[in-house]
């Protein structure tokens, strides 16, 4: 049994390695992602390293007051304060910054031209209509997306394999009342309700994620309760059920594994579909709180501002990338997990 899974993983991972565009997309999206998870260490209006007075301080991990450095008064540090470098300086200490000395939220108030002022070696992709770096709004504004779609991903695969593993398994009324529900629930126009449930609340990631949420797992009920519809009446499950085996080991052990085959092809989009939502809510002014690192907002800035049209190239040119790298991926994974030419 143990060779058998093996060899057809095996199998599975060499067709997917065949596929290579799938295959870079994944590399691609992986380093991208990788570099977005240190975000902090690469654009931040901290330094990374400081010596002072012969000591060691990482404001990167750690917030400081003006008195740790000779200053007067018990507030956060501004680092960028001429007077705390001075005081820095006369203890012989050095400041270590970042690749990109901005964060997504930092604005910059020594612009040479009002904002959003063009690319310049100081800003590569320029600066928003709010003197915020691009470049630093974007490496942000990434992880937050794909961290978003890979919670809603996951919370809605869980939901919509157990909904779907109930229906196939028990059949009959069972199955036809949450049809009816499901046909109903997907009928509604999703986007339309979420702006109007997130109009009337004040905006957070959990309850965006709640709403999205209410959505999003019936993309993954057709294909399981298919695959259980179809295990159910199986002779190796038939001859387990008639040695007293529970259903609840019925539906994990014998025929989940059969289900989540399907499933798994359905990841990869469901995550660019995701992505794509918080996009468009964040685009329309209902989504993520104010202030917070959003490649949609950076793409409604591009459609406010054309006379700055480094906004909404740099923020629809990272999301196309994004959702094409994604989709190279869900249909490497799905012809990996095709039967007709795994098996």
């Amino acid at each position: 049994m143990t060779t058998t899974t093996l060899s057809l993983n095996q199998k599975r991972w060499l067709k997917f390695k065949a596929n290579k565009r799938g295959l870079i997309s994944l590399w691609i999206f992986s380093l991208f992602f990788t570099i977005t998870l240190f975000s902090e260490l690469i654009a931040n209006d901290k330094p990374l390293i400081i010596s002072y007075n012969s000591q060691w301080f990482f404001p990167v991990f750690k917030d400081y007051s003006e008195l740790d450095f000779g200053g007067d008064l018990d507030v956060s540090v501004d680092y960028t304060d001429p007077y705390i470098q001075e005081l820095i300086a006369e203890k012989q200490g050095w400041l270590v910054w970042p690749l990109i000395p901005y964060s997504y939220d930092t604005i910059i108030y020594d612009l040479p031209v009002p904002a959003p002022s063009p690319p310049s070696s100081s800003n590569w992709l320029g600066t928003d209509d709010k003197a915020r770096d691009v470049v630093a709004g974007i490496l942000y504004g990434f992880r937050v997306s794909v961290l978003f779609g890979f919670a809603v991903t996951i919370l809605s695969a869980i939901i919509g394999v157990a909904a779907g593993a109930a229906q196939g398994f028990y059949g009959g009324k069972v199955d036809l009342f949450f049809q009816r529900i499901i046909e109903v629930w997907s009928s509604m126009p999703s986007l339309f309700i979420l702006i109007i449930m997130l109009s009337v609340i004040t905006p957070s990631i959990a309850w965006l994620l709640l709403f999205v949420l209410l959505f999003s797992w019936m993309g993954f009920v057709g294909v399981v309760r298919a695959e259980f519809l179809r295990g159910r009446n199986l002779e190796y499950v038939q001859a387990a059920r008639a040695l007293g085996m529970s259903d609840s080991r019925l539906m994990f052990k014998h025929i989940l594994p059969n289900a989540m085959v399907a499933t798994l092809t359905f990841i990869p989009f469901t995550l660019s579909g995701s992505v794509t939502i918080l996009t468009s809510l964040d685009f329309l002014g209902f989504g993520l709180p104010p202030g917070s690192a959003s490649l949609g907002e950076l793409l409604a800035q591009g459609k406010a501002n054309l006379q700055a049209p480094w906004l909404g190239l740099s923020s629809f040119l990272i999301l196309g990338f994004m959702l094409s790298l994604l989709v190279f991926i869900g249909e490497a994974v799905r012809d990996a997990f095709d039967p007709r030419g795994t098996y």
